[in-house]
């Protein structure tokens, strides 16, 4: 397993494995993923926050990071931290624990970047990702709603969302 910054020749793969994510979310939850726009995916390839994992040749796990969510955590974004989004896993690797593979990694990215927290944030009501997140290691900080704008991909018109955060 090794991680790589995600390059623009990886993109094809990565929205394989956004769509099969989106495919698998619908058997297990009512919300699930609508689609991102590939200007998105090459604008965070370009600021260097997408992030894939490989396995040999193939590509196994996909995320993305930012150091400011503003919108989901509001007053609680000032705060140090680095936020999670859209980790995904090729089907064909599922099961091998590549969010807390993801961790162990953002922790020593987190602290040479001076943040004191790792967050994330999930579809609200969904509790068995709830409960895999704080098996993870991450404690659960309650629902943030949100008013959608056009800047945020489509999934967050549903509106509330689950937070998680590791403090470091």
């Amino acid at each position: 397993m090794e991680i790589f910054k995600t390059t623009n020749t990886d993109i094809d793969a990565v929205f394989d494995i956004y769509n099969a994510a989106t495919s698998y979310q619908k058997t297990v939850n009512n919300k699930s993923w609508r689609g991102f726009e590939r200007a998105l995916i090459e604008k965070e390839i370009a600021e260097n926050r997408h992030f894939i994992i490989k396995e040999g040749d193939e590509v196994a796990c996909t995320f993305v990071l930012t150091f400011n969510d503003l919108i989901i955590w509001k007053e609680a974004a000032q705060d140090p931290a680095v936020y999670l989004h859209r980790i995904a896993t090729n089907p064909k690797f599922r099961g091998q624990s590549y969010v807390k593979k993801i961790i162990e990694w953002v922790k020593v990215y987190a602290k040479e970047n001076n943040k004191e927290y790792i967050r994330l944030d999930t579809h609200s009501g969904n509790e068995r990702i709830n409960k895999y997140y704080t098996s993870c290691g991450f404690e659960y900080k309650g629902i943030s709603t949100i008013e959608w704008t056009s800047e945020l991909p489509e999934h967050y018109k549903e509106g509330s969302f689950s937070l998680f955060e590791i403090k470091l």
